[in-house]
């Protein structure tokens, strides 16, 4: 090998020249070898699996069942939590997507949950009272059939109006009869229905406990004496709640109600 500045014939694998002590460049085997030699580096890196937050699963989870006001507060405080250690854990800790999206749910979740009590503040009480209008206008329509089924029972059987509520009704497995009539449905001969109790009172001339079973209504079947007269209330189960007005009913046909929370009387002011 020469030397670039002295000319001076240097061996191969020498460094500097041998005259004047220049550094000589690379030798033509050692830089082919260099050439030709590769490095070889470890594999690619492969990031390590990092484990997801609980309390950002947790909080997701809340998150679903936002509706419910304790979930959504769940999910609010869970996902601010996470997102706090999360951040802390320097990437050792995974789940800032689970977090943020429970966060979401919650906040959504508290904003409509106020909304939904205004609206139900303002449903129910039109709901019940509605529910009270319709018990009452079909405790009408009760007593209206009730007046008819009393005069259709004395026009048949010939015995006056019904002794009791359940010559009014129908023995299960048995012909109509006088002591069961079939003049109304099980529930309204029962006195019981759509929020009202019926009570049925028969009137009997002079006191007495009843008229004896005159020949013909004998002969239909009869063996008790009917009635001269009748009154028949209609009184809410739960007043404000299944409804408000109070009803009475006579043989008059006359239907009179209440709604100062006592019963009606044959006093009451007609319906009209």
């Amino acid at each position: 090998m020469f030397c670039p500045k002295c000319r001076m014939t240097n061996a191969d694998s020498a460094q500097y020249c041998s005259k004047c002590g220049n550094p000589l460049p690379a030798s033509a085997a050692g830089a082919s070898r260099s050439q030709n030699s590769t490095v070889v580096g470890p594999g690619p890196l492969t990031a390590p699996e990092v484990p997801t937050s609980g309390k950002a699963i947790a909080s997701l989870v809340c998150g679903i069942f936002t509706f419910f006001l304790p979930a959504s507060i769940a999910a609010i405080v869970l996902g601010h939590l996470s997102l706090s250690d999360i951040r802390k854990s320097a990437g050792r800790l995974g789940g800032k997507g689970a977090a943020i999206v429970g966060l979401v749910l919650g906040y959504a979740g508290i904003a409509v949950i106020p909304l939904v009590l205004i609206i139900a503040a303002i449903a129910i009480p039109n709901l019940l009272r509605a529910r009270m209008v319709a018990n009452e206008a079909a405790a009408v329509g009760s007593l209206r059939t009730i007046n008819i089924a009393a005069v259709e029972y004395a026009s048949t059987y010939e015995n006056g109006f019904p002794s009791n509520f359940e010559a009014f009704g129908n023995e299960e497995g048995s012909a109509r009869n006088c002591n069961h009539a079939g003049l109304l449905d099980r529930p309204l001969a029962a006195g019981q229905t759509h929020g009202y109790l019926f009570t049925y009172t028969p009137r009997f001339p002079n006191g007495e406990p009843g008229p004896a079973v005159s020949p013909k209504a004998a002969a239909k079947g009869c063996t008790s004496g009917g009635a001269s007269g009748y009154a028949v209330t209609a009184d809410p189960l739960r007043h404000g709640s299944t409804a408000q007005r109070s009803y009475y009913a006579d043989q008059t046909g006359i239907i009179r109600y209440s709604d100062n929370g006592l019963p009606a009387t044959a006093d009451s002011p007609p319906l009209e």
